[in-house]
This record gives structure tokens, C-alpha cells and sequence, in this order.
């Protein structure tokens, strides 16, 4: 059973019916949180380092949250009623992504023995006296999506699914997606079966030591869209939006309409124009474009990618390159 309505207010504001943006790494979520970002009324919010610490520790241990009961969504609860302050110290912590999400230019770097020099790192990205609605789209969160619900009850909830090879491809450029990976990151030891690094039978766990880069990337994505494909069984249709990155690209005008029935408010239209230039090829501040892992991924990977997720790809409407005939490409199929 869910958890009943908790009320907070933030800068005067009650929270209602708040905004999550859900996905695998580079699954695109950050375009739709540029565009609920730049809208009139929200305030989102990504990588707060208080939620980051939350949500991360849930993700990398969920026993933590099944043993804290209610009290995992009352930290959480709290990690958001911080992150959501609209103040000096609160947008102190904000990342330079967050900034860069609102139109904002990256803080300006700190100058030795010489505290607030360089401009004002501290500027708001939001009006609080305009405020409505708050969202947020940290990454991962997707592992905490129990948690969110039982804090939030009345959550609106927004998941993005990508091609996993292009998802793999941007993984294998991210640093920061691959440090999970390391030795002394990954917890297999302690932690088995492993939503977050997808490890899910014997198998693959004896095997991870010396698995391809590749094939833990693909691993973290197929894990990552099981636990959405369960949310879509789980949670009321109305608390939960689902998004085809490939749509997003082709046809923002009609998702952002669709997007904005959904959360019964008005989005930028600003902020999701000229995506169609993703099919393809790259644009700035994006990853890279809708079937660009047949350019970037090596032959090697693209067969270890299908053979780890294939039937996940498949199930989500993309053509592997094993089903496609001579002369056709592999791609997303007209099925959804």
C-alpha cells in the first residue's frame, strides 16, 4: 500500500502532484527535463547532491529501503523539501547540468583564497514566486520509482525508453557511467541478484569480472527497462507517461502536446525544437542521434549488445541485426 499524502511546502508552495523523469543512462531523459525546466510554473531540479545520496544508496542497496519501510520515503521526502529550496545555499549546490538545463551558463570557477569571486554562483534558476509544479530528473532514478510513489503518492511519473545500442554506444563515452564498473564500485560481492548493474542469474555474475565493457553496458540497460516494463504493470495509467526517444526526435511538437495533456500544463515549445537534427547526427548539449551506434560501435559489440538485450530490444519494437535481410538496415520498427 502506498503511503498517505504528506504534505510540504517549499517557498511558500505546496508540492502537488510532482514531476519524475525516469530512464536508463543517455536515454534522452535530459530533452524532456530541459523542456519541464524552461516551462512557466516548474521548478526541476537534477543531481542535488542530498538526493543523489538517497536515491543512490537505494539503487545500489534496496534492502536499505525495504528495511527503513516508511522511513525510506520520509529521507527521501526530506532530500527533495532541500533540493527543491529555492535560496542562496540551496542553488549553491546545483550542478552546472541543472544550470545548463534552465538556459543558465555554467558557474563560474572559484578563485583560490577568494570565496563568491567570479560572478554569482548562486543565481536562481526560477522565479518562486511563479511557482507551481516542482519535477526533478537526477539520474537513476528509475531505482527508487517504489520509493518515490510511497513519499509522493500523487507523483506524475515520466519514463523515456531508447534503442539500447544507442544508449550503449553513449555509455561507452560517458566516464562517469563506467566508473559503476570498477572493482572497488561494483558490488556484486555484496549485493546479487543486482538491479543496478543488471546482473540477475549465476551466470552472468561469474562472468562479469571479465566481461566486455560492452556487455555490462548492456546489461545496466536491459536491467533498466525491465524495471520499467514492471512500473508500467504496477503504477495507475494516469501517474505514468511513457516516451519513445525516437518519437521525441521525430515528432517533438506532437510528445510535447501528449506530454503536456498528460501533466495538464503548458511545456516550452522552445525547448524541444530542432531535435529532428538527432536523427542521425549529433546536436549540441545532446548525445549523439538516433541510430548512430551503427557508426560507433564496433561489430563486436553491436552482436554482444543483441545478444545480452535482444530480446528486450525486440520486445520494445527495434530490428536486430540478425532479423534484417540483405540491404536493410537494423532500426526501430513501426510497432510500439
Amino acid at each position: 500500500m502506498r503511503s498517505t499524502p504528506h504534505i510540504l511546502v517549499i517557498n511558500g508552495t505546496k508540492v502537488r502532484r510532482p514531476v519524475f523523469i525516469l530512464g536508463a543512462p543517455h536515454s534522452g531523459a535530459g530533452l524532456l527535463a530541459r523542456a519541464v525546466k524552461r516551462s512557466p510554473g516548474f521548478h526541476l531540479t537534477t543531481g542535488r547532491p542530498g538526493v543523489l545520496r538517497v536515491t543512490y544508496a537505494f539503487a545500489r542497496q534496496p534492502s536499505i529501503a525495504t528495511e527503513r519501510g516508511k522511513g525510506a520515503a520520509r529521507v527521501l521526502r526530506d532530500a527533495y523539501a532541500e533540493a527543491w529550496l529555492v535560496s542562496a545555499r540551496a542553488c549553491a549546490q546545483c550542478p552546472d547540468e541543472c544550470r545548463e538545463l534552465g538556459g543558465l551558463p555554467p558557474r563560474p570557477p572559484a578563485v583560490p583564497g577568494r570565496p563568491g569571486q567570479g560572478g554569482d554562483p548562486a543565481e536562481p534558476c526560477v522565479e518562486p514566486r511563479g511557482l507551481a509544479r516542482f519535477a526533478d530528473a537526477s539520474p537513476d532514478l528509475i531505482y527508487s520509482s517504489d520509493v518515490l510513489l510511497d513519499a509522493f503518492p500523487d507523483a506524475q511519473l515520466v519514463q523515456v525508453i531508447r534503442d539500447g545500442r544507442d544508449v550503449v554506444a553513449d555509455m561507452l563515452d560517458d566516464e562517469r557511467c563506467l566508473a559503476w564498473f570498477k572493482p572497488g564500485l561494483a558490488n556484486l560481492d555484496t549485493v546479487f541478484p543486482n538491479a543496478f548493474l543488471g546482473v540477475e542469474d549465476h551466470t552472468e555474475r561469474n562472468r562479469w569480472p571479465r566481461a566486455a565493457t560492452a556487455v555490462k553496458c548492456a546489461l545496466r540497460w536491459r536491467g533498466a527497462v525491465r524495471l520499467s516494463a514492471r512500473l508500467r504493470l504496477q503504477v495507475p495509467e494516469e501517474q505514468l507517461f511513457t516516451v519513445r526517444y525516437e518519437e521525441l526526435v521525430a515528432r517533438p511538437r506532437r510528445v510535447g502536446a501528449d506530454l503536456s495533456e498528460y501533466l495538464d500544463a503548458p511545456l516550452s515549445k522552445s525547448a524541444l525544437s530542432g531535435l529532428s537534427g538527432l536523427v542521425r547526427v549529433g546536436a549540441p548539449d545532446t548525445d549523439h542521434g538516433v541510430g548512430s551506434w551503427r557508426d560507433r560501435l564496433t561489430p563486436r559489440q553491436a552482436a554482444q549488445v543483441e545478444k545480452i538485450a535482444g530480446t528486450e530490444l525486440r520486445r520494445l519494437g527495434y530490428q536486430l541485426g540478425s532479423d534484417a535481410g540483405p540491404g536493410r538496415a537494423a532500426g526501430p520498427s513501426a510497432g510500439r
